[in-house]
């Protein structure tokens, strides 16, 4: 590379897809299984509004319901209407509106039922010749994994499945993957036996957010950071996501899966995966997924889970001014349940740059605030040339990368207090995504849409990735199945007294986000 392009401004680093930004779909249609859902409501629905108002999505884009609902076309489209309303992140335009509208379609049934889907295959075709959608369809399944296997059966029956020549046919699933790894094999096995692996897209909405992309270009386009981040420097990193919620009516999902399996299997440990992976040759799908595939292989629990685990049950008490029942009453609970609400681990990664350094893994609902962050904490100084008065209160230097909300970066590092005396305080240095850039971020699902429609992979993990995350979690999960009930904690609190001395026995605390 000449100095001259250097100088012009050309990003060595750049993702080479940036060349053809923005990035637009072709002809292509969805059709979403799960449409009188919250996440089709709150998340979906304004999402593919979204893009189609920014201009990403082709003119005869079509969407297709199917519910167990009798409704017309116009119904579905006014159930869409006030959700993009509600919910949409763009400013509402009557003309794009209009445009995108034209596409809807519904057709009721339930998954069981072969006449429904004969006509959802109708439907499909008969947008290829009113809206150009050129045989390009995704298959959007926001539904329970127990129903994949129906659907999939039926859609490979009505010939759904095939594509064309020159098209595409793409299923997309959301978590959990399976509730451990015998089911996750199990579920892999029905999908892909079905859908090509390549054409399977399984979605975890965080590696949508721009915060968790930056990570890659905090360590990977700044010279300052990757000769620390290791085992040399690096004592121990902290992830978290902490909710200040309870289960919002959701027990008839959350009982039995409980906070490990419905946060840290997924998220958290792809959070783990992409602060300790190597830097990858490309951020192509197949380069980016192979590193953090070589990170969860390496991940190893210390050898007593007892003092490497922490788990609880939030009860009543205060949450931002108003009292909140505990997890044992809320409704549709059982009053023996052991369910966590609260999971925590210790994990090491057995890997030259890492060897030493723990990972603390937290997630928690009813916890004091609701915030998902990176903490990357670093030894202290070796040597200190003030006197100890000076630095008395000095902390670790710390990077904090803020997932949500607030999404930014955080220094914590000592600085000299003004004044005639010598003393060193701890501050932070600030970097907020709102603050620097005029553009808004979109939201996740804005982006992995998308990307299922465009058929660009990297933020989608693979089925490997996800046994090797359930071969993480089994161990601890079938730990706990022999403990009884979870270790109960006040709402609005940070969790319960274990999760504490669990950090307190290797002489750390939490950080207090």
């Amino acid at each position: 590379m000449t100095p001259a392009r250097v100088a012009q401004g050309h990003n060595p680093l750049r993702d080479p897809r940036d060349k053809r930004l923005p990035r637009i779909a072709g002809p292509c249609g969805m059709v979403l299984f799960g449409v009188t859902g919250d996440l089709a409501r709150k998340k979906l629905m304004p999402a593919i509004y979204d893009l189609a108002n920014r201009g990403l999505l082709p003119p005869g884009f079509s969407l297709v319901g199917f519910a167990r609902r009798d409704w017309a076309d116009q119904d579905f489209g006014k159930v869409v209407y006030d959700a993009v309303k509600q919910y949409a992140r763009t400013p509402f335009r009557e003309d794009v509106w209009r445009n995108l509208s034209e596409g809807f379609r519904f057709v009721p049934g339930v998954f069981d039922d072969p006449a429904a889907f004969d006509l959802l295959a109708e439907t499909v075709h008969a947008l290829e010749t009113e809206r150009g959608t050129g045989g390009n369809q995704a298959f959007y399944l926001s539904i329970p994994p127990a129903f994949f296997s129906t659907v999939c059966e039926q859609l490979e029956r009505c010939g759904l499945t095939k594509a064309g020549d020159g098209s595409w046919r793409r299923v997309v699933i959301e978590k959990p993957f399976g509730h451990d790894l015998k089911s996750a094999r199990e579920l892999n096995a029905i999908v892909e036996g079905v859908f090509p692996p390549d054409s399977v897209f399984r979605i975890d909405h965080y590696l949508g957010k721009e915060t968790v992309q930056n990570l890659l270009a905090l360590r990977f386009a700044n010279q300052m950071f990757e000769p620390v981040w290791n085992a040399n420097y690096v004592d121990h990193v902290q992830i978290t996501m902490a909710e200040d919620i309870g289960i919002a009516g959701r027990a008839g999902y959350y009982d039995g899966i409980g906070a490990a399996r419905d946060v840290i299997q997924n998220h958290l440990l792809q959070l783990l995966a992409l602060t300790a992976m190597e830097e990858p040759v490309s951020f192509d799908a197949e380069h980016l997924r192979a590193e953090k595939e070589k990170v969860l292989s390496a991940v190893r629990h210390p050898h007593d889970l007892s003092k490497a685990t922490a788990r609880g049950q939030y009860a009543a008490g205060w949450q931002g001014g108003d009292q909140v029942i505990g997890y044992l009453e809320e409704e549709g609970i059982k009053p023996d349940s052991t369910t966590e609400t609260y999971a925590a681990l210790k994990l090491e990664i057995d890997s030259r740059r890492w060897a030493g350094v723990p990972f603390y893994l937290r997630t928690g609902k009813r916890l004091g605030k609701r915030v998902t962050e990176i903490a990357v904490v670093f030894k202290r100084a070796p040597h200190l040339p003030f006197s100890h008065t000076a630095t008395e209160e000095l902390g670790q230097n710390a990077i904090v990368i803020r997932v949500q909300p607030d999404e930014g970066i955080t220094m914590r590092f000592g600085a000299k207090v003004p004044g005639a005396q010598m003393e060193v305080r701890d501050v932070t240095m600030d970097f907020g995504y709102g603050r620097a850039f005029t553009e808004s971020s979109p939201e996740a699902y804005e982006r992995l849409i998308l990307d299922v429609l465009l058929g660009d992979p990297p933020l989608f993990p693979r089925h490997e990735e996800v046994e090797l995350s359930w071969k993480i979690l089994d161990p601890v999960e079938e730990y706990w199945a022999k403990q009884g009930r979870p270790d109960p904690y006040p709402s609005g609190g940070w969790g319960p007294e274990c999760a504490d001395e669990m950090m307190r026995r290797d002489g750390r605390v939490w950080r207090m986000p």
